[in-house]
């Protein structure tokens, strides 16, 4: 198994918690960071407060957070530069909602005003005029996602959404996923998420890679390849604890969208 980039341990850090640390997707580092470990892997964690400088990393986790904290935070990781310097040696960057957004070229603060992201994603966020987007969200891998080492699709996308934004992917970007039941990013065209290279933003919480395994071991492959290197094979891990959850929560998310369906048709017969 090939080493992570910066060396023969794996630093995963949680960027800003003090900031965008509302929706408990911190745990997305935890997941990793253990998952790493449980396969003899070994995995530093890092807490990266705000205020100080960022910290040399293989992985790094944004999470979401208000509108006022998002600002800080871009504005500080821009200054700062090293996400910038370490996306572009190849490390693995991974944000949710507003994390996803600050990757973006622009989003918009309390005021609606555009603010400037950090460019890692060619994605555009401005606010949207219907309702906020608010529940669980379920989204299939799009054809031209990020495929596992071991080939294929990545499964079914399980998390809640709890989101005012419309983001919208331009052509430098794909979208991740395209959504089955909830928003999404909301632009119309069903997408829901983006990546490009080693940068995956979403809007899925969860924390989403608690609730989808396969895609919290994508992140882990691209983390330990090289840049330019295959992503290597990780060994299997028993996830049926974990597979329970996502299952309990797509049953759910199905038994909903049928009495909804049910709901309309009796409606609409009177």
């Amino acid at each position: 198994m090939s080493a992570p980039t910066g060396g023969s341990a794996l630093t995963v850090a949680v960027v800003f918690p003090d900031l965008l640390g509302t929706y408990g997707d911190g745990g997305n580092g935890l997941v990793l960071a253990r998952r790493a470990s449980w396969r003899g892997i070994y995995a530093q964690l890092i807490q990266a407060d705000s205020g100080r400088p960022l910290p040399t990393a293989d992985l790094y986790c944004i999470g979401g957070g208000e509108d006022g904290p998002q600002v800080r935070a871009a504005t500080a990781l821009r200054e700062d530069g090293t996400l910038l310097r370490a996306a572009d040696r190849g490390a693995v960057v991974f944000g949710v909602c507003a994390g996803f957004q600050l990757l973006g070229r622009f989003f918009p603060d309390s005021s609606d005003r555009p603010q400037e992201g950090l460019g890692l994603l060619d994605v555009t966020t401005r606010k949207g005029t219907g309702p906020r987007a608010v529940g669980e969200l379920v989204a299939t891998a799009a054809p031209d996602g990020p495929r596992p080492g071991g080939g294929g699709s990545l499964p079914r996308l399980t998390g809640f959404e709890n989101h005012g934004g419309v983001t919208s992917v331009g052509p430098g970007a794909r979208a991740l996923a395209h959504v089955v039941s909830g928003v999404g990013n909301g632009s119309g065209d069903g997408s829901e998420g983006a990546w490009s290279g080693r940068v995956l933003g979403t809007y899925l919480h969860g924390p989403v890679l608690a609730r989808n395994t396969a895609l919290a071991d994508l992140l882990l492959s691209w983390a330990l390849a090289g840049p330019g290197e295959p992503e290597p094979p990780l060994d299997p891990l028993d996830d049926s604890e974990e597979l329970a959850l996502r299952n309990e929560r797509l049953a759910a998310v199905d038994r909903s969208g049928r009495a909804h369906l049910v709901h309309r048709l009796i409606r609409h017969r009177g």
